[in-house]
């Protein structure tokens, strides 16, 4: 049912789910709205965020840096929010930064002598590892569906994502090698643990050749793929609505537990857990969600708290 409504919903908005203006949360960029990103809700548990520069194939400017850390600091404080979708408008997901607008910050370091521009450069490239880092450590959970092009930065995106969906034209590139550099925001470090062939992380990231939905499907790069955008974001918000029923308590705590284990020895991670659970298990949810089980009801009936 919520997938023939959001299917009805995408086809009355031409492949954007928008509620109307009254959809937008208070979220903004500290300089003002966000110019790079529109945020909506198609429904209250569930923000869709929105790579929003179609007329440049949503290439990476200056403005999407900073507001992809201001939208999802805020995200993160959001107690209506349970489960966030991130999709690009237009034609293609995202063409990658934006080298135009970015080259002054990239070519140019400011200082007196070597060390000063190295030191700043670290300080712009530390920055920048910070717009997705933002995405990896925001406790809710993020889904992002790729469609078309999904190019150097795109990469680094998706791959601080915790759900990754692509429709069957979309393919993918570590562009980096191309433009004398290697990449420097997250893919070099995320996707070996994304990925299980180490090989294939290296000959990816080295040759900077294109793949393509199949072999993404197969390496474990996403999880689904689906025959066109509209197929593919109505199957989104549909899961976005299954994790948006479940206890926020349970969603958020096993998002972060499934990092801090990815990162961490098994026994670490089981003391992390154990730690964790000490204090959340003393919740209203479990015994919420084991009475809708007994009761065979569907867990979007359940009135779970805020968190």
């Amino acid at each position: 049912m919520l997938s023939s409504f959001v299917r009805s919903a995408f086809r009355k908005t031409s492949g954007v789910c928008l509620l109307g203006q009254n959809a937008v949360r208070a979220m903004s960029s500290s300089d003002g709205p966000f110019t790079s990103l529109l945020v909506s809700h198609p429904t209250e548990a569930i923000t869709h965020v929105e790579l929003n520069r179609p007329e440049k194939r949503n290439a990476m400017n200056r403005a999407f840096w900073s507001e992809m850390v201001d939208c999802f600091n805020q995200i993160a404080e959001d107690s209506d929010c349970r489960v966030v979708v991130v999709s690009g408008a237009g034609k293609i997901f995202t063409a990658g930064i934006d080298l135009m607008d970015m080259a002054s910050d990239i070519l140019q370091p400011e200082g007196d002598d070597m060390a000063r521009n190295s030191w700043n450069m670290r300080k712009i490239i530390t920055k920048y590892q910070e717009t997705f880092s933002v995405i990896e450590r925001c406790p809710k959970p993020v889904l992002v569906a790729v469609h078309g092009a999904c190019v150097g930065g795109g990469v680094d995106l998706i791959t601080a994502c915790d759900i990754r969906l692509c429709t069957q034209d979309a393919w993918f590139q570590i562009k980096e090698v191309d433009i004398g550099l290697a990449a420097d925001v997250g893919t070099l470090q995320r996707l070996p643990k994304v990925i299980g062939s180490r090989s294939l992380v290296n000959e990816l990231a080295l040759t900077a050749r294109k793949f393509y939905a199949d072999e993404a499907k197969s390496c474990g790069l996403v999880s689904r793929v689906f025959a066109d955008k509209e197929a593919m974001m109505a199957a989104a918000m549909e899961m976005a609505g299954e994790i948006a029923s479940r206890s926020p308590v349970a969603t958020q705590g096993t998002k972060i537990n499934l990092i801090y284990s990815r990162d961490h020895s098994v026994a670490e991670g089981l003391d992390y857990m154990a730690t964790w659970n000490m204090s959340m298990l003393q919740t209203q949810d479990v015994m919420k969600s084991a009475q809708a089980a007994m009761e065979k009801k569907s867990l979007k009936t359940v009135p779970f708290s805020k968190l």
